[in-house]
C-alpha cells in the first residue's frame, strides 16, 4: 500500500507558515508604528519648541524695532542730536532730552541689551559704557562719535547695501553670540541728511529663550540661519560632520519679516532611543505566540488525524464496493456529521440519488399542476346566470356577445393544457374578460392599455393578469364607476406589468394577509399567481403590491424577458393562438 502523509499534518505546514508570517507582520507593524509614533511625538515637541523660540525672537525683535522707531520718530530727540552751543547748554540738553529717551526703553525691555548712539554732532558729550568686547551682563547705553565707526568694515557694508533698519552680526557679535539692530537717524528738516546711527545689540541666547524643548545633551542641535547667505549665525549643540549623511531629521521654522530661519537637527538615535527595548519585547511576545499556536495546531492535528484516518478507511471500503461498513464518532462536530452522512450513503447510495431526483421533478410538476387546477368556477356560474337573465329578457345580441366572449376567454385560458402563452394573447384574454364584464355592467368602467408593442412576443405563464382584474370587480369597486390601467414595459432583461385601479384600496393588514395567506376565493388568488411565477422563473421574480386605502391599488408583476421562442414554446404559442 502506498504510504501517505495525513492531510492534517500537511495543513500544519501552511498553518505554521501563516502563524509565523502573522507574527512577523504584527511585529514589524508594531515596531514601525512605535518608531513612527516616537518620531511624530519628538517632531511635534521640537516643532512646538521651535514655534515658541520663533515667537520669542519675533516678539523681542518687534520690541527692539519699536525702540528704534521711537528714537527715529522723536522730533525732540532729533533736535537734541543736532544741538550746537556752549558745553553747559549741550550738557543740559543731553540730560533733559537725549539720555532719558535712550534709558527709558532699557528699563522696559525684559533682557539685557546695549543701545549705542553714533552721532555726527561733535559738540555732544561722549558716554562710554561697558567694554564692547565683553559679554552683555546688564543693560547699558553708549553715546559715541561717528568717527569710531566710519572706517569700520561693517559700516561701509551697511552703507553700500542701501538697506536700513536691519539686523546684522558686526564687530564682536559673532564671537559673543550677539546680534545687532542698525538704523540711520535722519534730520526732521531734510530726510536725506543723516544725523546719527542707532545700534541695539542683544544676546542670541536671550532672543531664543530657554532650551528645555531642545535637549542638546541628547544630540539635538539648534541653529539660527541667515537665509540669503546661508550662513550659520548661531548654534546650540554640535551636529558634527555627519549632519548631511541622512542620520538627522532636519526641521525649519522661518521667522516672519526677517531673513532668519530656525533650524533644528534631530539625530535618529534620539527618535529611536526607546525602540531597542521595545524591539526585544515585541520579539519575545511574537516568539511566545508562535510557540503557543504551534502547540495548539499540533494538538488539533493529532486529534483530527485520528478521525480522518477512520473516514479514509471507510471511503476505501466504499471504493471496493463494500457499503456495509459503518463508523461512529462521539460528540457533535463536523466529523460526526461526515460519519453519519457516509453511513447513510452506504445504505442508500444507489436508490437515494434516483429517488431525490425523481421526487424533486415530480414535486415541482405537482405544485404547478395543483396551482393551475385552482380555477374557481364562480366566474363561469355568474356569467351563465347573466346569460340566462339576458335570454329571458330577449337580449339576443348581448347573449350572443357574452357566449362568444366566454368561449374565447376559456379557449385562451385553457390553452390546450399548455403552460406558456405569448403576452399579446394574455392581454387578449384580459380584454375578452373585460368585454364580458362590459355587457354585465353596461360599460360602467373605463379601461386603458399601455403595452409596449416590442414585448408582445414574450412568453409568459398564462393567467397572471386576469385574477387581479377580477379582484378589482369583486373587491375594489365601491362607487358608480371605476378606472383600470394595464401597462407593460421592458426593463433590461426583465418585463414589468402593472394593474392599477382607483378603487377602495386595501388596508395594510389585509394586504399582508393577501400576500402571505392562503389563496382567496373568487379567482386564482394573489398568492397563487405569485407562487406560479416563482416556480417557473425563480425567486427573483413575482408580485409586489402597493395600496392606499380609499385611493386605489397597484399590482406590479416582474418576469424575465425571454423573447426568442424555442421550438416547443413556438409550438405551444401557435396552438394557443389558433381558433
Amino acid at each position: 500500500m502506498k504510504r501517505y502523509m495525513p492531510f492534517t499534518y500537511k495543513t500544519m505546514i501552511p498553518y505554521l507558515l501563516l502563524v509565523l508570517l502573522t507574527d512577523v507582520l504584527v511585529g514589524y507593524i508594531s515596531y514601525s508604528m512605535l518608531i513612527q509614533s516616537r518620531t511624530e511625538m519628538a517632531e511635534s515637541n521640537i516643532r512646538t519648541g521651535m514655534e515658541q523660540a520663533r515667537n520669542n525672537i519675533r516678539y523681542q525683535m518687534d520690541e527692539i524695532q519699536r525702540m528704534s522707531d521711537t528714537l527715529f520718530g522723536s522730533l525732540s530727540f532729533q533736535r537734541a542730536l543736532q544741538k550746537k552751543g556752549e558745553p553747559l547748554e549741550i550738557y543740559l540738553t543731553m540730560l533733559d532730552e537725549i539720555v532719558p529717551q535712550i534709558t527709558a526703553p532699557l528699563q522696559l525691555f525684559g533682557n539685557h541689551i546695549r543701545l549705542m548712539l553714533y552721532t555726527l554732532n561733535s559738540d555732544l558729550n561722549i558716554v562710554s559704557g561697558d567694554n564692547l568686547a565683553d559679554p552683555i551682563m546688564d543693560s547699558d547705553y553708549y553715546i559715541l562719535s561717528f568717527d569710531d565707526i566710519k572706517d569700520s568694515e561693517w559700516y561701509h557694508t551697511f552703507k553700500d547695501s542701501g538697506r536700513d533698519n536691519i539686523w546684522l552680526q558686526i564687530d564682536t557679535d559673532r564671537q559673543l553670540g550677539n546680534i545687532s539692530h542698525i538704523r540711520r537717524l535722519v534730520s526732521y528738516n531734510d530726510y536725506n541728511t543723516v544725523i546719527g546711527y542707532v545700534r541695539i545689540t542683544v544676546s542670541l541666547d536671550d532672543l531664543l529663550g530657554n532650551f528645555t524643548a531642545f535637549p542638546v545633551n541628547q544630540g539635538i542641535t539648534l541653529r539660527l540661519i541667515d537665509e540669503p547667505s546661508g550662513g550659520n549665525i548661531y548654534q546650540q549643540g554640535s551636529a558634527g560632520e555627519h549632519e548631511n549623511d541622512g542620520s538627522f531629521l532636519t526641521l525649519h521654522e522661518s521667522i516672519p519679516e526677517s531673513d532668519y530661519v530656525i533650524e533644528t537637527l534631530v539625530p535618529s538615535s534620539y527618535l529611536t532611543k526607546d525602540a531597542g527595548r521595545m524591539q526585544k519585547i515585541i520579539f519575545a511576545v511574537c516568539a511566545i505566540s508562535f510557540l503557543a499556536m504551534a502547540c495548539i495546531g499540533l494538538l488539533v492535528a493529532l486529534l483530527s488525524g485520528r478521525k480522518m484516518s477512520r473516514i479514509v478507511t471507510l471511503v476505501r471500503s466504499f471504493q471496493e464496493g463494500n457499503f456495509q461498513k459503518r463508523i461512529r464518532f462521539s460528540g457533535n462536530d463536523e466529523f460526526v456529521q461526515i460519519a453519519d452522512a457516509f453511513n447513510i450513503m452506504g445504505t442508500n447510495i444507489q436508490t437515494l440519488i434516483h429517488s431525490v431526483y425523481e421526487q424533486g421533478i415530480q414535486k415541482k410538476q405537482a405544485e404547478l399542476e395543483a396551482l393551475q387546477a385552482q380555477i374557481n368556477p364562480h366566474f363561469l356560474y355568474n356569467t351563465l346566470s347573466t346569460i340566462s337573465s339576458l335570454a329571458n329578457l330577449g337580449e339576443v345580441g348581448k347573449v350572443t356577445d357574452m357566449v362568444q366572449g366566454l368561449s374565447r376567454f376559456y379557449r385562451l385560458t385553457l390553452n390546450q393544457g399548455k403552460v406558456y402563452i405569448p403576452l399579446r394573447d394574455e392581454i387578449e384574454q384580459v380584454s375578452t374578460y373585460l368585454d364580458i364584464q362590459r355587457v354585465k355592467y353596461a360599460n360602467a368602467f373605463n379601461v386603458y392599455f399601455d403595452i409596449e408593442p416590442a414585448i408582445g412576443d414574450v412568453l409568459v405563464v398564462k393567467l397572471i393578469l386576469q385574477p387581479f382584474v377580477e379582484n378589482i370587480f369583486k373587491h375594489a369597486w365601491f362607487g358608480d364607476t371605476i378606472a383600470i390601467r394595464i401597462t407593460g414595459r421592458r426593463m433590461g432583461e426583465q418585463i414589468e406589468l402593472k394593474i392599477i385601479d382607483n378603487g377602495i384600496g386595501i388596508k395594510p393588514t389585509e394586504l399582508r394577509r393577501l400576500l402571505m395567506g392562503p389563496s382567496q376565493a373568487g379567482g386564482y388568488g394573489i398568492k397563487n399567481v405569485n407562487e406560479r411565477i416563482k416556480l417557473r422563473y425563480g425567486s427573483g421574480y413575482g408580485i409586489q403590491m402597493a395600496s392606499i386605502y380609499g385611493a386605489g391599488t397597484t399590482v406590479r408583476i416582474l418576469i424575465p424577458a425571454h423573447i426568442v421562442m424555442d421550438e416547443e414554446a413556438e409550438q405551444e404559442a401557435s396552438m394557443a393562438s389558433q381558433p
